[in-house]
């Protein structure tokens, strides 16, 4: 099939090959967002004078159907076909004759790859805040369930002082505050509108692209037409870094479980059915489900790098170099979701030992609570400090493991209602209620 872009002559099947590569598959991420991008720009065409009414009615009636049909997964793109760009006007051109060819004025396959990439981004963004609220959740709800029950903490991978199953979950969900924060920047990054820039230094027709953006629920433009091109790769990136924030949590909190669960620590465990066995050993119960958490999330923390390295040196400008990032960057979505799922599912259904300290071989993690009662007798620290070590040295260390921590974030004080205010600010400032409705809007006929 020859290419809407075609001229006379014939591509050669070894470079058509190995151009396309696997740009069809990819293409299916952005089937929908391209049909978005179709009806806001033909909407704007039409306002402008470059299509009538009734073209502007029979195109939309005929884009929304396509977008039902990819919503239903009853849409493909046909053998021969080069990307879903090509793929929707020629079913357009198919059953609505020359209007259907008219959508393209005005627009390049550049711009049109761009604000579906775009659009692509900021709901998978939204769909990965989703995910990481529902995490949130559950770490804060088993912070308060456990925040008086008292675990080992570690510096060095050595005995270091106190802490609580409350206070190392409450971690976790604050982690989690931070790094929605990276991802709204992101998502600030994506929401901007692309479409309107054609090749990369706009055009003659007198579209509205402040139209457009209201269209499709965008933020703001972006601006400048070359650097709309420009912004190519540089989005990808930055989203790319909010993903591998929360990735490099996720991994973390993996290493911890693993070690937790591991006998010779035996803090947490969980129902057999949440972990694996061993083909040889009877007694095992494996954290297959940490482990693998800790391995997707760590090949998503070398996304941003990936990313990076294929974007090096390139100019301003469209190069096809452009087109591989998504193969590296679309399928992290679903991976880091499905992690952040089974975390969840994984916490939600951990058991805690309790009275862990109790045990007198965790007796000096309390040597720095005896020390500060001396200070808050009176004693200097110094010799607080002092004292306490000689009498660990003698043997004649004695402790309680009643703690009186007070202060913000403390092991009595876990600050879980600001921690959680703290989310909802960030996530509200995102204004996903008000995109969603957007899109809603727009598709009506």
């Amino acid at each position: 099939m020859s290419k809407l872009w075609q001229k006379n002559n014939k591509v050669s099947d070894l470079v058509e090959k190995f151009t396309i590569g696997n740009d069809q598959a990819m293409d299916m991420y952005l089937a929908s967002y391209d049909v978005l991008g179709s009806i806001a720009h033909t909407t704007m065409l039409a306002e402008v004078g470059l299509l009538t009414a009734a073209e502007q009615t029979s195109i939309k009636k005929a884009l929304v159907a396509i977008y039902e049909k990819i919503q239903a997964g009853n849409f493909s793109l046909d053998p021969g076909v080069e990307d879903i760009h090509s793929q929707v006007e020629i079913l357009l051109t198919a059953s609505l004759g020359d209007a259907g060819k008219k959508i393209h004025s005005a627009r390049s396959r550049n711009d049109q790859v761009l604000v579906d990439i775009k659009l692509f981004l900021r709901a998978e963004l939204m769909n990965v805040t989703a995910s990481v609220q529902a995490l949130f959740k559950t770490l804060q709800e088993k912070s308060e369930a456990h925040k008086n029950d008292l675990l080992p903490g570690y510096t060095h991978l050595q005995l270091a002082m106190p802490s609580s199953f409350g206070l190392w979950l409450g971690a976790y969900a604050e982690s989690l505050v931070d790094d929605i924060t990276v991802l709204q920047a992101a998502y600030k990054v994506v929401n901007k509108n692309p479409l309107g820039s054609a090749a990369g230094y706009g055009s003659s027709f007198p579209i509205n692209r402040t139209r457009t953006t209201e269209l499709l629920g965008f933020e703001s433009l972006n601006y400048n037409v070359v650097y709309a091109q420009m912004g190519r790769g540089k989005a990808e990136r930055i989203t790319a870094m909010a993903l591998a924030n929360i990735a490099d949590t996720l991994s973390k909190l993996s290493m911890d479980a693993c070690l937790f669960m591991n006998q010779n620590f035996g803090f947490i465990q969980f129902p057999e059915e949440l972990t694996t066995g061993s083909s040889i050993m009877p007694h095992k119960k494996n954290p297959d489900v940490f482990e693998l958490i800790r391995s997707y999330c760590n090949r998503i923390k070398a996304l941003p790098n990936e990313i990076m390295m294929m974007t090096t040196n390139l100019p301003s400008g469209y190069h096809r170099d452009l087109q591989l990032l998504k193969e590296h960057l679309f399928p992290a979505f679903t991976q880091l979701k499905n992690c952040l799922e089974m975390a969840a599912l994984m916490i939600q259904n951990m058991q805690v030992k309790k009275d862990l300290l109790e045990d007198p071989k965790y007796q000096y993690l309390f040597s720095v609570e005896e020390v500060n009662k001396l200070v808050l007798g009176g004693m200097p620290f110094r010799d607080a400090y002092k004292q306490v070590g000689m009498n660990i040295e003698a043997g004649n260390f004695k402790y309680t493991t009643q703690l009186k921590h007070t202060h913000e974030g403390s092991i009595g004080n876990l600050c879980t209602a600001q921690i959680a205010a703290s989310m909802e600010k960030v996530v509200a400032a995102m204004e996903i209620v008000k995109v969603e409705q957007q899109i809603k809007d727009l598709l009506k006929l």
